[in-house]
């Protein structure tokens, strides 16, 4: 069963948390101490985590033709499923970026996907824990489309994650029926839209937020969950069933 979240929980302090200066972690996150629920094992990575070629989960999960299956879910546990397959994709894309740095990274940009790669292992290690029994299991990734060793490849692909995971918030917020889902759900995109306006400037300076992720009323872009996952599937092998998820 997911954890109550009615009452303050306390942090319990994890390597990524001490790997960077405690003011500049929880100012980074924007997760009071009360909002983040770490595991105690939760560690920052520097090799691909193994719950991410787990091909069967908890939640109705399994096989397809020899493919691994999901399914999120319906209500606020399929929501929160759904934003936990995105947090698991994100870091893991940061954390195999991160394991053989393109060539010329500079020690800003090191430090930069650094801070934003342990935020996303927080985020995935929030909804983990928050769900509890009712999470899915680990997802298999597929980066063959992205060349590592190029600048471009990287920043390009994680810009477009960022905005695609801003969108998906966006667009997954009106369907939580809990009202504390929702503020820690808001407390974690607005993380996502400032990596993603971080890593327009630091394509192309001045750009942080720009028509393709900002719309003509000064709004976010909006996604649904369809819509997401049929965007996030290129970089995803697990085949994930959301047909019950709420659409309104």
């Amino acid at each position: 069963m997911p954890h109550d979240l009615s009452k303050e929980v306390p942090l319990i302090q994890t390597s990524v948390e001490a790997a960077m200066p405690r003011r500049k972690f929880l100012a980074y996150a924007g997760l009071s101490a009360g909002a983040l629920l770490f595991a105690a094992s939760c560690k920052k990575e520097t090799s691909q985590d193994p719950s991410l070629t787990s091909n069967v989960n908890s939640l109705g999960g399994g096989k397809d033709g020899g493919k691994a299956v999901v399914s999120l879910g319906s209500g606020d546990i399929g929501i929160l499923n759904y934003a936990y397959a995105l947090e698991q994709l994100e870091a893991a894309f940061y954390t195999r970026a991160l394991q053989t740095p393109y060539a010329g990274i500079s020690d800003k940009e090191m430090e930069y996907l650094s801070d934003v790669r342990d935020h996303e292992i927080a985020h995935r290690e929030w909804f983990k824990n928050v769900l509890g029994d009712d999470r899915i299991g680990g997802l298999i990734v597929n980066f063959s489309s992205i060349n590592f060793d190029s600048r471009d490849s990287v920043l390009g692909t994680a810009k477009a994650l960022e905005d695609v995971g801003v969108s998906a918030y966006n667009g997954a917020g009106e369907l939580l029926q809990s009202a504390t889902y929702l503020l820690f759900a808001g407390k974690i995109v607005s993380v996502e839209a400032r990596h993603a306006a971080a890593l327009r400037d630091m394509l192309n300076y001045g750009s942080f937020a720009d028509s393709t992720a900002v719309d003509m009323n000064g709004l976010d872009l909006v996604r649904t969950p369809a819509e997401v996952l049929a965007i996030a599937s290129g970089f995803i092998s697990t085949k994930i069933i959301s047909k019950d998820l709420p659409t309104s």
